[in-house]
């Protein structure tokens, strides 16, 4: 039902002749505002991830004023308010373990004020899921504005990507044909502007989902931090975020099981970073919306990565892809696998926000006849070492590892894993399966990004540039190679890779979307009645709750008492 200015939610606060209404009116007074500033205008949220330890979100600081800027031009009030920033660059030992206090933080930020409406600021890794989740908890109309890539990094006229090319060349180094200056070269021009990793990672991967879920203007996700049309775009989010309330266009009406099944095709044909699983999966539930990895993978069976992006791609980085016309032209491309009449929070449907969208360079957006993978970015495989599912990433990894037995090299810990692969007397070959447990969730603690294991240096040397490894944890969207992540259950709770020794075969299967050890099950039952429980990581604090209430990464990694369904709605302040 649309709003009027007597039904605004904000009025609660405001409007009544009463004496807690003076005090809302009277502070708000004491910051300058006058009561024309609010009287019969939408208060919108703008939740800004900015800080100084955010090199993703560094023009958030001149961005919200943007965002303001159109909230006033649309007759609205804008409000900000911080939220954690969860810089990928910085945090330890994840962001990930921080991603649901980062919902938990915007669903009570928008329940606990009074706002009409939400902008969502953010752009690195997990913010856009934190943020995404909260909003859809608090029910509120919100509309995502995303950072954006940063430029394409430079050393001595070559274009490098974010993570991706940090990987290769650090392999380089090990091997020995990196001189110290080179890699400082290097490193100081890998990120030369603000802004999210500019390869297909984990940032421009949830963004793109964003945008395909219907939570953005049409294109705002593609754009580069740094180009002018990034700012106008801020200003045009801010009006759209007034009209949104009149509207009252919640977030209910947009993610629908239509809008998740959109996102999941555009994300493979993105050639998409595997963090997308657990986010997609956890933002679908959040939602109300039955979404499992069966689902993605089949949608993957059929659906070609056609983005042309490190690291599923062979060289270009998203400004590439910004001008070669961008997600809407991506998604143009894509024709009948997309629903085109799903809603979006530009108030109009999917198709008519990518309609009159083309491809300007076919090498960068490739045609579904020209393919840079013929299937999606990721598969789901299961078998004894992985009941509930693991997850891989078959476009960026080499072809003949796709089929593969080898022997299981494996370690408890990383700080182990690390030593080890250094060791020049090893037991290690090219055709061994490296395996990282204890990184899971709980076992991380928060599923770090452990999973792309260095190759040994000792085959490094050798030439050697992939080989398979195997993890309970996570990996960066920008890494690369042969690595099965994700192993569900994890081994921290007793899930079959806690059982895996050094020396037991795996197989795996891609194609035919298998992965087993091959141990018989009268050995594994010993192994399973040896196997003592590890002690907890926090006794205390945030960490303790994480543990406790955490779901598996099939499940999304949400907390237990978050999902949609979980207890009685929470009443709105002005019942309390």
């Amino acid at each position: 039902m649309a709003k009027t200015k007597e039904t605004l939610r904000s009025a609660r606060w405001f409007a009544p002749d009463d004496l807690r209404s003076f005090g809302h009116r009277s502070r708000m007074m004491q910051m300058g505002y006058d009561p024309e500033d609010w009287t019969g205008r939408p208060v919108i949220a703008i939740i800004n991830t900015w800080s100084d330890a955010q090199p993703c979100h560094a023009h958030f600081k001149h961005r919200v004023d943007d965002v303001k800027r159109g909230v006033l031009q649309a007759g609205g009030f804008p409000l900000e308010l911080p939220a954690l920033s969860l810089s990928e660059s910085f945090v330890k030992p994840t962001t990930m373990l921080y991603r649901n206090m980062l919902a938990m933080e915007t669903e009570e930020l928008l329940r606990s004020h009074p706002v009409d409406a939400a902008v969502l600021m953010g752009g690195c890794d997990k913010t856009t899921p934190g943020l995404v989740l909260g909003a859809i908890s608090a029910g509120l109309p919100s509309i995502y504005l995303p950072a954006g890539p940063m430029l394409r990094g430079n050393y001595k006229g070559e274009y490098l990507g974010s993570g991706s090319d940090a990987w290769k060349y650090w392999d380089e180094r090990r091997a020995g044909n990196i001189s110290d200056k080179e890699w400082v070269g290097i490193e100081g021009g890998i990120a030369r502007s603000y802004g999210h990793c500019m390869t297909m990672g984990t940032a421009s991967t949830m963004t793109a989902i964003a945008e395909a879920l219907g939570l953005t203007l049409p294109g705002a996700s593609s754009i580069p931090a740094a180009d002018v049309n990034h700012i106008r775009m801020s200003t045009q989010t801010g009006r759209r975020a007034v009209e949104m309330v009149w509207e009252d266009l919640v977030p209910s009406e947009i993610l629908t099981p239509a809008a998740v099944r959109n996102a999941a095709v555009v994300a493979m044909t993105m050639g998409c970073s595997t963090n997308a699983v657990i986010h997609l999966v956890a933002m679908a539930r959040r939602a109300g919306v039955d979404f499992t990895l069966d689902q993605l993978d089949a949608l993957g069976r059929t659906t070609p990565v056609l983005a042309n992006v490190r690291p599923s791609g062979d060289k270009y980085l998203m400004e590439d892809f910004y001008y070669a016309g961008g997600i809407r032209a991506l998604m143009a491309s894509l024709g009948d696998k997309l629903d085109l009449t799903a809603k979006t929070v530009a108030g109009v449907t999917l198709g008519e926000g990518i309609d009159g969208a083309e491809v300007i360079n076919d090498d960068v957006i490739r045609p579904i006849t020209n393919p840079v993978y013929h299937e999606g970015a990721l598969a789901v495989l299961r078998g004894n070492l992985a009941p509930n599912g693991c997850v891989i990433k078959p476009s960026a990894c080499a072809e003949h590892l796709l089929v593969h037995e080898g022997r299981a090299i494996v370690f408890d810990s990383y700080p182990e894993m690390k030593k080890a692969v250094d060791d020049p007397d090893l037991d290690v070959t090219e055709n061994d399966i490296l395996c990282l447990r204890n990184a899971g969730p709980q076992g991380g603690p928060g599923m770090p990004e452990w999973g792309m294991l260095p190759i040994p240096t000792k085959l490094v040397k050798k030439g050697i540039r992939d080989m398979l490894r195997l993890s309970d944890a996570r990996m960066s969207g920008t890494s690369y190679g042969a690595c099965i992540l994700h192993v569900a259950p994890e081994s921290h709770i007793g899930g079959p890779l806690a059982f895996l020794k050094t020396g037991d075969i795996i197989r795996v299967d891609v194609p035919n979307r298998s992965i087993d050890m091959l141990v018989d099950e009268d050995e594994l039952a010993r192994r399973r009645a040896a196997w003592v429980v590890p002690k907890p990581y926090y006794g205390r604090g945030y960490g303790h709750a994480f543990a406790k209430h955490v779901k598996q990464a099939d499940e999304g990694c949400d907390f237990d008492f978050l999902e949609t369904g979980f207890g009685e709605p929470v009443p709105e302040p002005d019942i309390f």
